[in-house]
C-alpha cells in the first residue's frame, strides 16, 4: 500500500486529522450506503466508492493511519510549522549541511491494487467486516425493494352488471308506479381475490366460496307510459367493483301483465269498459286510468254497448308524441241480484211499453 498519496483522505471521508478512530467508521458507512453501485447510479459512483474505500482502509488501522500522517504532513511536531503555500510542514530552519532529499515512499505489504470490474473490488475487500455489513445492508434494502416489485398489483376491476325482471300491470304502465326490490349483490372475496383457496387451503374470510354475497333493498320509480320490455339503468348499484374498479349498472326489464280490460294497439291504449244496464241509460260519470292520475269520462243516457270514446293525448308517447286513449263501452249484466233488485226489474217490465224485438222487425 503506497501511504504517499495526492489524495487527502479525511477530506474524502469527510473527517479531520484530529477524528476518532470511531468517528472515521461512522462517516465511512453514511458514505458508503450513499454510493454504493448497487444503489447509486451515477456514472461516477464506482469511483467514488473506490476512494471512500482507499481512504477508510487506510485510516482505519491505527498504525498504517499514523504512517500516512507522518508522509503526507497530518502529524505536527513541536519543531514543524505548516506551509501556506503547500498544506504541508516543513523545518522551519534545516539545519547546515542538510541535504533536501525528497521524502521516501514507505511501504507496507503489496502495492495498491488495480480492479477491472465491480466484483473485483469487493471481492478484494470482502474481509473487512465494515464493509461486508455495510454491502450486506445495501443488499437487503435491495432484496426487499424487488420483492415489493415482484408482488403484483391488484389491478382495477369494474363490478359486473345486474339483471332484474320486474312486472307491473298495464293500468301501472300507464299511470306509473314504483317497485321495492331485492338485489342480490356479489362481490370478490378481498382477501383471496376469488381465488377460493389460500396456500392450500379454503379462504378463512368467504369459506372458499371467493366472494360475498349481500341483499339490499331498492326503491325503482318505473315513469308513466312505459312500454312492454323498456329497461330502466340505475347506475353503480350492480356488483362492487374491486381495487379501485367502479360499480356495474342495475338493469330492470319491465314486463307488463296481460289485461283483460286493456290492451296496446301501437301509441294507442284500448280500453275496454263494462258498464251496467242503468248506467247505460242513465248515463253518468265514469272514471278512467290515464297518465298520472284519472279523468272522468262522461257517459251520455242511452249508451249502447261497443260505443266507443276517444281521450286525445292519453296513450303512450312515441317520437316525442302522445297516442291517445280509445274507450269501448260493455253493458254488462250484475252477476248476483238482491231481491230488491229484482223487485225493481220485475217493476221495470211492467213499466215497460217498449218492444225491442218489434222495434228491431221490418215490415
Amino acid at each position: 500500500m503506497v501511504l504517499k498519496s495526492h489524495k487527502n483522505y479525511y477530506a474524502i471521508l469527510g473527517v479531520t486529522p484530529d477524528s476518532t478512530q470511531a468517528e472515521v467508521k461512522s462517516a465511512y458507512r453514511k458514505l458508503a450506503r450513499k454510493y454504493h453501485p448497487d444503489v447509486n447510479k451515477s456514472p461516477d459512483s464506482m469511483q467514488i466508492f473506490k476512494d471512500i474505500s482507499e481512504a477508510y482502509e487506510v485510516l482505519s488501522t491505527p498504525e498504517i493511519r499514523k504512517q500516512y500522517d507522518m508522509i503526507n504532513g497530518f502529524y505536527r511536531k513541536p519543531e514543524m510549522k505548516k506551509s501556506s503555500a503547500s498544506g504541508t510542514f516543513r523545518n522551519s530552519e534545516p539545519q547546515s549541511g542538510s541535504k533536501s532529499n525528497p521524502e521516501p515512499e514507505i511501504k507496507t505489504g503489496a502495492q495498491k491494487p488495480e480492479f477491472d470490474t465491480k466484483q473485483d473490488y469487493f471481492e478484494h475487500y470482502k474481509s473487512d467486516k465494515i464493509l461486508k455489513d455495510v454491502i450486506n445492508d445495501i443488499l437487503d434494502g435491495i432484496k426487499t425493494k424487488k420483492s415489493a416489485a415482484k408482488k403484483p398489483k391488484k389491478e382495477p376491476k369494474n363490478g359486473e352488471d345486474i339483471f332484474v325482471d320486474v312486472s307491473i300491470s298495464l293500468a301501472e304502465a300507464v299511470k306509473g308506479t314504483s317497485r321495492t326490490i331485492n338485489v342480490l349483490h356479489t362481490e370478490l372475496c378481498p382477501n383471496c381475490e376469488g381465488r377460493k383457496f389460500i396456500n392450500g387451503a379454503k379462504c378463512p374470510s368467504c369459506g372458499g366460496s371467493g366472494e360475498y354475497r349481500q341483499q339490499k333493498k331498492i326503491t325503482v320509480k318505473i315513469p308513466s307510459g312505459i312500454k312492454e320490455g323498456a329497461k330502466l339503468r340505475i347506475a353503480s348499484e350492480g356488483n362492487p367493483g374491486f381495487a379501485g374498479g367502479s360499480a356495474g349498472n342495475l338493469y330492470i326489464k319491465v314486463k307488463i301483465e296481460p289485461d283483460t280490460n286493456m290492451r296496446i294497439d301501437g301509441s294507442d291504449i284500448l280500453y275496454q269498459l263494462p258498464i251496467s244496464p242503468y248506467e247505460a241509460v242513465l248515463g253518468g260519470k265514469i272514471s278512467i286510468p290515464v297518465f298520472g292520475g284519472n279523468v272522468n269520462l262522461v257517459l251520455p243516457p242511452m249508451t249502447k254497448s261497443g260505443q266507443k270514446f276517444r281521450l286525445a293525448k292519453q296513450g303512450l308517447k312515441t317520437n316525442g308524441k302522445f297516442g291517445d286513449m280509445i274507450v269501448t263501452v260493455e253493458i254488462q249484466l250484475p252477476k248476483n241480484l238482491s231481491e230488491d233488485e229484482i223487485k225493481l226489474y220485475e217493476k221495470l217490465r211492467k213499466l215497460s211499453q217498449s218492444n225491442i224485438r218489434e222495434n228491431n222487425n221490418h215490415d
